[in-house]
């Protein structure tokens, strides 16, 4: 687990910074202003600014662990680079969905960057899983909590 790569597009890589940077530059030392502040209001046992603010600088500090932890074992892949015909991380795939008759795209990101309103899947999506490895022209079914849904790849590009 420790050696596990966390692949990201340099989209995902730069949202990653950027949220880094703003933790540190901004969330931290006003979080350890609160604190300060709060101090100052007496009793800490009793006191639930301290409290709250003493939970918040404990999820701030985690979230910096965890991006710091993911960028380090980052493996950034930037899709323009990508010459295949099979789809693989970073793929934007066009499908069509048989049953509903209607054509949906979908690009294959890092787990991060995944945002199914913009079209973007996780890399361990159900969707996402079915089509790594298959071309132009292939069939996949996903297994979804509403069903086996059907699809056929009609156009897999790399942007």
């Amino acid at each position: 687990m420790a050696d596990e790569k966390f692949p990201m597009t340099v989209l995902g890589k730069r949202m990653l910074d950027d949220e880094l940077k703003h933790l540190m530059s901004v969330e931290r030392p006003t979080i350890i202003k609160a604190i300060e502040v709060a101090r100052g209001h007496g009793d800490l046992s009793e006191n639930a600014d301290y409290s709250a603010a003493k939970e918040r600088q404990g999820f701030i500090e985690g979230r910096i662990q965890d991006i710091n932890g993911k960028l380090a074992r980052a493996q950034v892949i930037d899709p323009t680079t990508i010459k295949t015909e099979k789809i693989v991380f970073g793929a934007t795939v066009l499908l069509m969905d048989s049953e509903a008759e209607k054509k949906i795209t979908y690009q294959i990101v890092g787990v991060d960057e995944a945002d199914i309103k913009i079209g973007k899947i996780g890399v361990t999506s159900p969707i996402a899983r079915a089509l790594i490895g298959k071309s132009e022209g292939d069939e996949i079914v996903v297994h979804a909590p509403r069903g086996q849904i059907h699809y056929e790849v009609l156009k897999v590009r790399y942007e």
